[in-house]
């Protein structure tokens, strides 16, 4: 073969190659909307550690072995914690809220959260526990509320009962059908 069809070879395949790998572009609506078809996370995070601060000061710190971004989904987005997490805020004052569960869901549009199983939130300062399977955060209003069955301790009682609403420090709280020894002062 002579110089010249050799050249042209090499260049056809070339062009060849160059147009493969150029028409296999996708663009990233159509990956999205292939990952949300898919029920697919568009990320994944491990052993996450996240700190929060206001001012120079820590507030919130989260922790979470995983975490899958579902942010693809048009109508509602969410964060996905399928191996547990820990939030816990501190106050100014030092005081701090812990609240952990097993699994947690945690919608981005109405910034309400979905914590189950083994779900323990505590005050520290208040020396306040609640345990139950199943509770709601409202991140806006900073308000927890279940309809699941509960144990509520304080420094002085024992409460159990099914339906239970607090403020998200649980100085302020609510419950529906309770049961236990309640000490009321007169």
């Amino acid at each position: 073969m002579t110089k010249s069809v050799v050249n042209n070879i090499k260049s056809i395949a070339v062009v060849l190659a160059s147009s493969m790998l150029f028409s296999c572009t996708n663009d990233v609506k159509e990956v999205r909307d292939f990952l949300a078809d898919k029920n697919l996370p568009i990320g994944e995070a491990f052993n996450i550690n996240h700190k929060h601060t206001d001012s120079g000061r820590v507030d919130i710190k989260m922790r979470a072995p995983v975490m899958l971004d579902f942010s693809n989904r048009e109508n509602h987005p969410y964060s996905e914690f399928p191996k547990g997490i820990k939030i816990t805020s501190i106050e100014i004052n030092g005081d701090s809220v812990t609240v952990e569960g097993d699994y947690a869901k945690s919608y981005r549009k109405t910034e309400v959260s979905e914590i189950k199983n083994n779900v323990v939130v505590v005050n520290y300062a208040q020396k306040n526990k609640l345990v139950t399977d199943q509770i709601y955060w409202d991140q806006k209003t900073h308000y927890f509320f279940t309809e699941k069955k509960f144990t509520f301790y304080t420094v002085s009682d024992t409460i159990y009962g099914t339906g239970f609403e607090a403020t998200e420090d649980l100085k302020t709280w609510w419950v529906k059908n309770q049961s236990g020894v309640i000490n009321i002062k007169e």
